[in-house]
């Protein structure tokens, strides 16, 4: 009692600083998740509850929908999140140099961030809309400024699960775009001139200078990126919702999971698979790049 009194008054001002931060995670952290692991294994039934139990994983490996919706998740996160890299990418190797307009032009790339995600969902809903939507009326040269008819019957974008969920990342990435840009920015105003120009004393061409020094010192940015946007998109729900609310990825699942089929318990189950999930990709992003930034510092 003597020593934790001793600690208390010798680490009185860190404890205050911390105590915030520590009631937050208690707060919206461990108990949702006590509760929600609490939850998907228990199973309710007519003689009482049963904890703990696998039986609504289970339940949920034999449903197709879930199965569905699981495949539908990786490629919605395979697709989504080396796009908003690679674009992210794009956009700050344009806005990175001084140019005349270049204020204007970095705030129109992040100007997406400032339109709410659901704002921009009913935005690609009415642009692709079926059988009039905007993008039907330009393939079939119904403008005047496009004369030219590629398709000949209208496409019902959000009725095929292709491109329901392609309209979708759609949306997610020119959303997010400005985040993966500003991180990418960040890390290449990071490299100094001096190492650029020194590989350029030596002799290295444009392609060298750029596989040699930018992309090795860009990589932390890169990992950060890849890391922050592949958790979001994961657990992606506004856009797969409006745009592909026959199609559920996973975390529309749970929303249908709740109120459809009114089962709080495989809902939780599905969430924790989907936890898990996030877990495991972020654990081999990080191996990825740890590996891919040793290889590329060696050479």
């Amino acid at each position: 009692m003597t020593r934790i009194i001793v600690f208390t008054r010798k680490n009185l001002f860190s404890i205050i600083i911390l105590a915030p931060a520590v009631l937050y995670l208690v707060g919206f952290l461990l108990i949702i998740l006590f509760k929600v692991v609490a939850l998907a294994l228990t199973r309710v039934g007519p003689q009482g509850d049963l904890f703990p139990t696998a039986y609504h994983f289970v339940e949920l490996s034999r449903n197709p929908e879930f199965r569905h919706a699981l495949v539908r998740t990786i490629w919605f996160t395979l697709i989504g999140t080396p796009l908003e890299l690679v674009i992210g990418m794009a956009a700050a190797f344009l806005v990175v140099r001084e140019f005349k307009g270049g204020g204007i032009t970095r705030s129109l790339f992040i100007l997406p961030l400032a339109i709410p995600a659901i704002v921009t969902a009913i935005m690609l809903y009415i642009i692709f809309d079926f059988p009039g939507g905007h993008v039907n009326d330009i393939l079939m040269g119904r403008y005047s400024f496009f004369p030219f008819q590629v398709i000949s019957h209208p496409v019902d974008w959000r009725g095929s699960g292709f491109f329901a969920l392609m309209v979708s990342i759609l949306g997610k990435v020119w959303r997010d775009m400005p985040i993966s840009m500003l991180i990418i920015l960040a890390g290449l105003q990071a490299i100094t001139k001096d190492q650029h120009e020194a590989a350029k004393t030596l002799g290295a061409n444009a392609y060298q200078t750029f596989f040699r020094i930018t992309f090795p010192l860009l990589t932390p940015a890169m990992s950060t990126v890849l890391v922050l946007r592949s958790i979001e998109v994961w657990k992606e729900f506004i856009f797969p919702f409006i745009l592909a609310g026959s199609y559920p990825l996973l975390a529309t699942l749970i929303e249908r999971a709740y109120h459809e089929w009114r089962n709080p318990n495989e809902a939780c189950a599905i969430a924790l698979v989907l936890l898990v999930l996030i877990i495991i990709s972020t654990i081999f992003i990080f191996h990825v790049l740890k590996w891919l930034r040793r290889r590329l510092v060696r050479v």
